[in-house]
């Protein structure tokens, strides 16, 4: 009889250890990153619902008026780096990577994180070395013109180094941003995934 119970005991115990892999495994996903309830599984940082991107009008490299909110019903990319930095190649780099994996092309943004520096030209031998000329425009412009995307970003100068500040964020069609990549974290196939999800083809 207590063989009985014991044996009742371990069949429970692994029932219910099943059941919390099998809703820990279709709430985070293969990759352990948790997705939004409902929603689709995101390989990068979901981030909190509902906080839409700004739409700034800021100048590119070439002078074009351009707003920080791409066209409505299509996914945007946007990326906050400066063009002296390591780590900014490496992220720019790894998007061109996941645009080159996608069948259809994503509108990249890139919005400078160094007004005092990051002069058009600049900005347009950056674009020439990571390969990304004409797939993506670079945002400049002074401080107070930055900040209000920054913010919008919860990023900018005075919350850290530069350096800190350095991240890939994909906004879905209606223009609300719902993931984050650090620059240690962004890899193509991870960017290229997230904006499937997102109804990038």
């Amino acid at each position: 009889m207590l063989v009985l119970v014991a044996l009742s005991g371990i069949a429970l115990a692994g029932a219910v250890v099943a059941i919390v892999r099998a809703k820990h495994e279709a709430d985070t996903g293969d990759s352990g990153v948790v997705s939004a309830p409902g929603g689709p599984r995101f390989d990068g940082a979901v981030l909190p619902p509902g906080v839409a991107l700004p739409r700034v009008a800021l100048r590119d490299q070439d002078g074009r008026l351009s707003a920080t909110a791409g066209p409505r019903g299509r996914p945007v990319v946007v990326v906050l780096l400066y063009t002296s930095c390591l780590s900014c190649r490496v992220i720019a780099q790894q998007l061109k990577g996941a645009l080159d994996d996608l069948r259809h092309p994503v509108p990249a943004l890139a919005v400078s994180l160094d007004p005092r520096r990051d002069s058009a030209a600049r900005a347009r031998a950056f674009l020439a070395a990571v390969g990304l000329s004409g797939r993506m425009r670079f945002l400049l412009g002074s401080r107070r013109e930055l900040e209000p995307i920054w913010r919008g970003l919860a990023a900018g100068p005075r919350r850290g180094s530069l350096e800190q500040q350095v991240r890939l964020v994909l906004v879905d069609a209606r223009g609300f941003q719902r993931v984050a990549f650090p620059a240690s974290q962004a890899t193509p196939e991870r960017i290229a995934h997230d904006l499937r999800a997102l109804g990038a083809e």
